[in-house]
């Protein structure tokens, strides 16, 4: 059983290739973080695996052992802490690749956060995508497919994970996992249709905590001082060496909060995702303009894209800082406790 919830279309183009025996030797599953990228390639590895007819069943031992991550013969290489996932890695999956399976059928090998191959890695890669040993799956994952070499994309199957409409997440929430009602519906709403944010924040209270802390640092730097702006761009920068994903997690915040300010100001905001700081939003979205609404966006999504192509961190976080618009107080109607 496939344990994807709401990507329907990838999984049907997946049991064909299965069951036709022409599944592609490389795939490429793009979306954003937490959008089911991951579970999609766990399952695809289990049905290349599963001892049952039905595949993938989800009970056999290869099921199991995928599952939960031991299985000798599926690999997961992402960057674990680093800048990029460097030729050293490649080349040892390489190595791998070359033995035959041990404990399955299929040799699986996931490379997540695909886009931060580094160039050297990337062309290495297409030594094994140009001529995969037998019984080898490839099955990258990708936030951002831009940033990844034309001729790597051309050699894998690419299947889009959109965000999943908020009654699906919010359904899958209450039937699949017993999430109470109220809380699916916020959770749902939060997690802009990545049901993998929303059942991390189910299990894990101090994601939500985080969250609010990061939105509060948000409305206050509107009305704090250069100075200040610069200081906290210098911690996210100093961030960013060591946890580069934390830092993504942080934009992504803001995009999301930006992104909500722009529909209010549009007469769109039933469908804002910040539902639990709807009276902060709609006193926010008085102060600025739509034109400074939609500049920041701008800033922050090329702040995103210049990080990934390895800029320098502090420079590209200063001058973000620099182009977020400034409000000398706090409007009316906002509660310190909310803000």
């Amino acid at each position: 059983m496939w344990q994807v919830v709401g990507h329907d279309k990838a999984v049907r183009l997946l049991e064909i290739g299965l069951k036709s025996h022409k599944l592609a030797h490389a795939h490429l599953f793009v979306g954003p973080p937490h959008v089911g990228k991951m579970t999609l390639a766990m399952n695809l590895a289990q049905a290349l695996n599963c001892d049952d007819d039905e595949r993938p069943c989800g009970t056999c031992r290869q099921c199991q052992r995928i599952a939960e991550r031991k299985h000798a013969d599926v690999q997961v290489i992402g960057l674990d802490g680093r800048a990029e996932i460097g030729i050293d890695h490649i080349r040892e999956m390489q190595h791998a690749a070359s033995l035959r399976p041990f404990e399955g059928r299929h040799r699986v090998f996931i490379i997540d956060g695909a886009e931060h191959l580094s160039h050297e890695a990337a062309n290495c890669l297409l030594k094994t995508l140009e001529e995969p040993p037998p019984q080898v799956q490839l099955i990258l994952l990708a936030a951002n497919e831009g940033l990844l070499l034309s001729t790597v994309l051309s050699r894998c199957q690419k299947l889009m994970l959109r965000p999943l409409p908020i009654p699906i997440v919010e359904q899958a929430l209450i039937e699949r996992w017993q999430v109470a009602a109220p809380r699916a519906k916020i959770l749902a709403r939060l997690s802009s249709g990545c049901l993998g944010w929303a059942l991390a924040a189910f299990a894990d209270e101090d994601i939500l905590h985080q969250r609010s802390e990061r939105l509060g640092t948000l409305i206050d730097l509107a009305s704090t001082s250069g100075e200040g702006r610069f200081a906290y761009a210098a911690q996210l920068a100093t961030r960013f060496s060591s946890d580069r994903e934390a830092v993504r997690d942080v934009l992504c915040l803001w995009i999301g909060w930006w992104r909500d300010l722009l529909l209010i100001k549009g007469g769109c905001g039933d469908f804002a995702a910040n539902v639990d700081r709807e009276t902060t939003l709609y006193c926010e979205a008085e102060v600025y303009s739509l034109r400074e609404i939609k500049g920041f966006i701008q800033s922050l999504e090329q702040a995103m894209e210049r990080l990934d192509q390895n800029a320098n961190p502090r420079l590209v976080l200063e001058v973000l800082m620099l182009s977020m618009p400034k409000r000398s107080s706090r409007p009316k109607g906002i509660s310190l406790s909310e803000a």
